[in-house]
């Protein structure tokens, strides 16, 4: 390129506006003979494209020495520019991360191996110099003698240093040592580099005693799951939401009959069919999981790898990925086969114990013979209609089939007087209720069968006996007792009159319902009889 002093287009129009003044300043420098021209500066194209020039320039002058003209040589650096700008960004990053990291980052310098500068993390984590400045010094200095498997550090430095420059980096664990303090355990990468010719060293340490200290507290935390998990009496489990048994400990093992807790795992691929009883239990159990994370004391039959059954007791919960899904399930299976066993003896000699006192009763009120097993038999399916639970369902039938316990201490003639009873004698009837709560009060019955007996000839309103009881005061059971009872009694012929009817009896409960009745109760009731066909027992086809 040629810059002429006069004449035609000036070469400046195409400078870039930033750099125009200088370029311009320099070229008239040159032209006074101040200086060569040597420069740099950018030149900006009418399609907006930027172009990095380096200018060198010769001024060709006459023999008085004016400047006749510039003869000049441009090269083009634009991707030079651009790798220096590349470069110059990469150094800054990687300035910044040496500088901020919280590992240190040091050099290792032959032939002694000294470690003769670290970033501000290094003279962090060794407490070396006076916080601002790195202390040159040996790795000896920054390890105890010898590391935690007996051997001198001096001599495990030398070969993970060999094993570094000839593989080109290795990563261990280390024992180091501050300048000023204890011991602390590390992770070392070793990098072999190579600068301006000298083959050196980086050392990268990282502090890790938090994380051993996690891990210690991990290892200890497993031991002892593991030692509660071995040492357990009930069963412990883990199983996939497909079918298979994936975990089992000794006492699962025990409790089905199986050799091993391998054996356990082997041997039943398909729980659903293969361990339960009823294979629903475990559809039921999946739907309860799924809907609340987990259950407890689920009980369901299972079967023992000889075929013979037992009752367990279940409590579970759902493991589950990051995206929700169930993983598998843990759980605790308990043995309450005996307890089962054990309450079902009592449950049948219980039935046979109230049974009897039934008997009782009716032996000395024949007209009645069979009311109480009628009012048992209407009053569990009025609690059943009410979505009760099954065990309070139990204790009103209970409590039903007794309920006139009490007329035993009533005179028999009383009972079964063929006419109309006087006020004395109504009076002794209406004490039966009392009677038979304090006969079965000091009885620990599951239910609350002496209450139950004593306010079944309570009402809604506080009009009948024995204590004129209202609303809330009187229990559901009891409410429902009492209309079984009204309807029976109506429905059924006694001494002293011939049947009512049911019509009748269910017309009283319609039109007291709310005032003498429990409403719910009483409209359970007569959604028996008027729509599912109830009958009582001596009318049923």
């Amino acid at each position: 390129m040629i810059i002429s002093t006069g004449g035609g287009d000036s070469w400046e129009q195409g400078l870039h506006p930033d750099d125009s003044s200088r370029a311009i300043e320099e070229c008239q420098a040159a032209l006074r003979g101040e200086r060569d021209f040597d420069t740099d500066f950018r030149i900006l194209h009418p399609d907006g494209t930027v172009v990095h020039i380096k200018a060198n320039g010769l001024v060709l002058r006459d023999e008085e020495g004016k400047p006749l003209r510039m003869i000049g040589l441009n090269t083009d650096i634009t991707e030079r520019k651009r790798a220096e700008e590349a470069l110059k960004k990469s150094e800054e990053k990687h300035r910044v991360l040496f500088e901020s990291s919280h590992d240190a980052i040091m050099t290792l310098a032959p032939p002694s191996w000294q470690f003769t500068s670290g970033n501000p993390g290094a003279i962090e984590m060794f407490k070396t110099g006076d916080g601002a400045s790195f202390v040159v010094c040996g790795p000896e200095e920054l390890s105890p003698e010898f590391q935690p498997d007996g051997r001198p550090s001096s001599e495990k430095a030398a070969e993970m240093i060999q094993a570094a420059m000839t593989k080109g980096s290795h990563f261990f664990e280390w024992t180091h040592k501050r300048l000023r303090g204890e011991p602390f355990p590390a992770t070392v990468l070793l990098t072999r580099m190579e600068i301006s010719g000298q083959t050196l060293l980086q050392a990268t340490v990282r502090d890790i005693t938090e994380r051993k200290r996690v891990e210690e507290d991990l290892k200890q935390s497993e031991e002892r799951y593991r030692s509660i998990f071995e040492r357990a009496q009930e069963g412990i489990f883990r199983s996939t939401p497909e079918g298979k048994m994936i975990m089992a400990n000794q006492a699962m093992t025990k409790m089905f009959g199986y050799a091993s807790p391998e054996e356990l795992m082997t041997g039943i691929t398909d729980i659903a069919r293969q361990h339960y009883v009823n294979p629903e239990d475990r559809d039921k159990l999946k739907e309860l999981i799924e809907e609340h994370g987990f259950i407890k004391g689920y009980e369901a039959q299972l079967y023992r790898k000889d075929g013979s059954i037992i009752w367990i007791s279940m409590t579970m919960h759902a493991v589950r990925d990051e995206k929700g899904r169930i993983m598998y399930y843990d759980g605790i299976d308990e043995d309450i086969t005996n307890r089962k066993e054990s309450a079902e003896r009592m449950r049948k000699a219980l039935g046979a114990t109230v049974q009897a006192i039934a008997v009782t009763v009716e032996t000395r009120d024949p007209y009645t013979a069979g009311h109480q097993r009628r009012v048992a038999d209407l009053s569990r399916s009025i609690a059943t209609e009410m979505n009760l639970p099954p065990n309070q369902i139990d204790g009103i039938r209970v409590a039903a089939t007794i309920h006139d316990l009490g007329k035993i201490s009533v005179p028999a003639e009383i009972l079964s007087k063929p006419t109309k009873l006087t006020n004395i004698e109504f009076s002794l009837i209406k004490t039966h209720s009392q009677s038979g709560h304090d006969i079965l009060k000091d009885i620990d019955f599951p239910w609350p069968i002496a209450r139950m007996i004593l306010e079944h000839h309570e009402r809604m309103n506080g009009s009948e006996y024995p204590n004129g009881l209202t609303g809330d005061n009187i229990l559901l059971e009891s409410l429902i007792l009492a209309v079984a009872d009204v309807v029976e009694s109506m429905a059924s012929h006694r001494p002293y009159r011939v049947t009512l009817g049911i019509d009748a009896a269910l017309e009283e409960i319609e039109k007291n319902k709310v005032t003498l009745y429990d409403n719910a109760v009483a409209d359970s009731c007569l959604r028996l009889f008027r729509e599912k066909g109830y009958q009582l027992e001596e009318t049923r086809v």
